[in-house]
């Protein structure tokens, strides 16, 4: 889900052209109730959720700020940008995972968010990483680099997801083992939580892989997965047979561009075919991040 050119970064893209406005009006304001910083490069923040909206599990929305006021008029415009929400649907807050970006137009400003300040949201999500862009399959892959997990922090609590499929495998890339923490966390809530066990149940729980993997700092399992995916290694690990069936494997894809391109690859390689809301089909792969 990140930018084409800056690998891992979902939130810096061309700003989103709005009517200058003065100040921030509901009902696009909304007031950040947590934020938690894990590296110098990685944040969580959660809102409060309009009563109005209503989102499919993997969908984004835009979120953003008020810029500077223009030197010569005094306006200010919103710096707006695509986040996909973290949180499943039916929660009643919503939970988005962002990078830092020190000269970043919103992100150099969004890192700094603390509890009861005001978020703009535009509540119209949309987005591919959606079950119903995949045709009916019994394996589900999630192949996440960086912020890329966000949406899967959301499918992953959803029921829904433990009852279209009998295996759901998240991978989770990044350089440094403490920026897995954000999907090690959320991995071991659905697993332990009291709340999950109750939603979701043990037989689905037990459905649920997680593969985290790391490319710079040293952990116990190191390599990109399209590596691993190429080399088997990733099928020989997890005890199962070598490659993917369209009859049966679909997948969802988030990351860098060069992540999706490879997947993208990787995944045709094995006949699955891309799908999209209006044509579903074997694997999807979230564009709106990808510039």
């Amino acid at each position: 889900m990140p930018s084409g050119h800056r690998p891992d970064i979902m939130t810096e893209q061309t700003p989103v052209t709005q009517a200058a406005a003065a100040k921030v009006t509901l009902p696009d304001a909304q007031t950040v109730t947590e934020v938690r910083h894990y590296t110098d490069r990685l944040f969580s923040f959660k809102t409060t959720r309009p009563a109005s909206l209503r989102f499919r599990s993997g969908e984004f929305v835009m979120i953003g700020l008020m810029g500077d006021a223009d030197p010569r008029t005094g306006k200010q415009k919103p710096l707006l940008r695509a986040y996909s929400i973290a949180s499943p649907s039916w929660d009643d807050e919503l939970e988005f995972y962002s990078i830092k970006v020190q000269d970043g137009p919103l992100t150099s400003k969004l890192q700094h968010i603390e509890p009861g300040d005001e978020v703009i949201l535009r509540p119209k999500p949309v987005g591919t990483l959606v079950h119903d862009a995949l045709l009916p399959g019994k394996r589900l892959w999630l192949f996440a680099t960086g912020t890329g997990f966000a949406p899967f922090s959301s499918l992953l609590r959803d029921p829904q997801t433990y009852e279209d499929y009998d295996q759901v495998i998240v991978t989770h890339t990044c350089r440094d083992v403490a920026e897995l923490t954000y999907s090690g966390e959320i991995i071991e809530k659905i697993r332990t939580d009291e709340l999950f066990a109750e939603l979701i149940g043990a037989e689905g729980l037990a459905k649920l892989t997680y593969y985290p993997t790391t490319t710079r700092e040293e952990s116990p399992k190191m390599g990109r997965v399209t590596d691993l995916l190429k080399s088997g290694e990733l099928f020989r690990d997890l005890g199962l047979a070598e490659g993917m069936s369209p009859d049966t494997d679909r997948a969802m894809v988030c990351g860098s561009i060069g992540l999706n391109l490879d997947l993208k690859e990787i995944l045709e390689g094995y006949g699955l075919r891309e799908g999209a809301n209006s044509e579903p089909a074997e694997y999807v792969v979230e564009k709106a991040f990808v510039g």
